[in-house]
């Protein structure tokens, strides 16, 4: 088994484990470097929206491809840990697109439906894990669907309805689980699982989302964190520079992590 073979039937493992998979996302090496280090960390996952950010530009496939792959291939190199890569949309050709990422080391994926009809999603996903499966690399697609970031359903229950229908339909093309982003409650998650099985489903958490404890008593497979935590670097920056400019010293206890 080669390395890379290696690494994707680890991130594979990781998902099917019993215990609940936190991946907190990660935008550059350095980023990469410090929750490497980390005991509790087991695998990375990069944040299309705050490489996106770094670069300088919008989120929503505005990076051209070969920039978020170039970066991706540097948080690669940065760690010995599964990789797995937010890929977006997947640029047009999901296929192509996840090619090229384990090319640079990638052995997982987001990849976003973005409410398109239900057929040329799954043909998306379909042409991912048959890209990953050419490769011969065991892959870790988290097929996801953005029913809760978007109105076209109005209530709650047409949601969860429609995310288990595309769920499923992701799952039958061989995703290993299904990510739901959105500030999903108890209830919800619940039902969530209920109708795409144990172990099945990916969550996104945000300020105020159900604790990863919890999540895991529900039988959530994974839990990210997608550009919040460049966020919370980037306000501790904010206030250390408005410490700093009323006449304030650096926060004492800050490690060189560069």
């Amino acid at each position: 088994m080669t390395d890379i073979q290696a690494r994707g039937a680890e991130l594979r493992r990781l998902h099917d484990a019993p215990e609940l998979l936190q991946v907190v996302n990660v935008w550059d090496a350095i980023s990469a470097r410090v929750i490497a280090d980390l005991p509790d960390t087991r695998a990375l996952a990069t944040a299309s929206h705050s490489i996106a950010a770094t670069l300088g530009y919008e989120d929503g496939e505005k990076i051209p491809l070969d920039l978020m792959l170039d970066m991706v291939g540097r948080i690669v190199a940065a760690t010995d840990l599964p990789v797995s890569a937010d890929l977006e949309g997947g640029y047009g050709d999901s296929g192509e697109t996840i090619r090229r990422a384990i090319g640079v080391g990638a052995v997982g994926a987001n990849l976003e439906d973005q409410l398109r009809p239900l057929d040329d999603a799954v043909a998306s996903v379909r042409a991912a894990i048959r890209a990953a499966d050419s490769e011969g690399v065991p892959f870790a697609l988290n097929a996801r669907t953005d029913v809760f970031l978007r109105d076209t359903f109005p209530t709650d229950h047409e949601k969860v309805e429609e995310a288990i229908r595309r769920g499923r339909a992701f799952l039958d093309e061989g995703a290993t689980c299904v990510f739901v982003p959105g500030k999903l409650d108890e209830r919800t998650v619940e039902q969530l699982v209920g109708g795409l099985g144990a172990r099945k489903l990916s969550v996104i958490a945000v300020p105020g989302s159900v604790a990863p404890a919890r999540l895991e008593e529900l039988g959530v497979a994974r839990v990210s964190y997608g550009p919040w935590t460049q966020r919370v670097a980037l306000t501790a920056l904010k206030n250390t520079a408005l410490e700093l400019y009323a006449g304030g010293a650096l926060p004492l206890g800050t490690e060189q992590l560069n």
